[in-house]
């Protein structure tokens, strides 16, 4: 990895034939793309500080420092305030690529996305694989919104796929949906808590049944329900919007 984003002399390593210039000195004068950061060792971590902070950096096996005049945009679905508590991420470059966070909502948070997004993987699917154009019946798409989707639009992607090789249906059903859907993950003994995913999808999957229970049991009314939960009513609204559960009026 050091070697990609700050390339390397010849003779530097073994296969290292010749000189080979970096993602810094590539993006010269533009900007560079990092991805996944949350996952860089922590050596590499100390190195990208150093070229944040001062704009210099060395190429492995040189010794001369070259000057990076790039603009850093970095992303990650990691949680780098929880890394940063386990040791794994250096708080002061934390703080350094923090300087304009932008937050992309996960599928579970933007579920009226899903038909859209479901349409269009399987559109494209067929276009790339030369296979007859199919389309998605509600059945499916409602059988899709029950899935946690931990994995994102990614995984959406891949299970809309899977349905297409397993199924011949048109439009998709909800059998064929609910076909290609992973089994549903371990839990405990209790039978409620998985034991497996990263901790905010689970704090999250958690958080969406309680408030769905509660509302259920107070027949909709957001007004009881934030009161049982010890929360104000705008908060209880706010939670219902970004866990995407349906918040309605009736009983207030």
């Amino acid at each position: 990895m050091e070697s990609e984003l700050f390339g390397h002399e010849k003779g530097a390593f073994t296969g290292a034939s010749d000189r080979r210039r970096g993602r810094f000195e590539q993006a010269a004068s533009g900007t560079l793309f990092l991805d996944e950061i949350g996952d860089m060792p922590r050596a590499m971590q100390a190195k990208l500080l150093r070229v944040l902070e001062d704009g210099r950096y060395t190429r492995v096996g040189g010794t001369a420092d070259l000057h990076a005049d790039v603009r850093i945009i970095s992303a990650t679905n990691r949680d780098l305030e929880a890394l940063i508590a386990e040791g794994r991420f250096r708080e002061d470059l934390y703080y350094r690529i923090n300087t304009l966070p932008i937050r992309t909502p996960t599928l579970r948070e933007r579920r009226a996305d899903l038909p859209a997004l479901a349409q269009h993987f399987v559109s494209a699917a067929c276009r790339r694989n030369h296979w007859r154009a199919r389309r998605v019946a509600t059945d499916a798409i409602e059988a899709l919104a029950q899935h946690p989707w931990r994995g994102n639009v990614r995984e959406l992607r891949n299970v809309v796929e899977r349905v297409l090789i397993l199924s011949e249906s048109d439009p998709l059903s909800a059998d064929d949906v609910r076909a290609a859907l992973p089994p549903a993950r371990a839990t405990t003994g209790a039978g409620s808590v998985p034991v497996d995913g990263p901790l905010h999808a689970l704090v999250e999957d958690f958080e969406r049944a309680v408030i769905k229970e509660r509302l259920r049991v107070t027949s909709g009314h957001m007004t009881q329900a934030a009161k049982s939960l010890g929360l104000e009513r705008s908060h209880l609204y706010k939670k219902c919007k970004a866990l995407g559960i349906e918040a309605r009026e009736s009983g207030d």
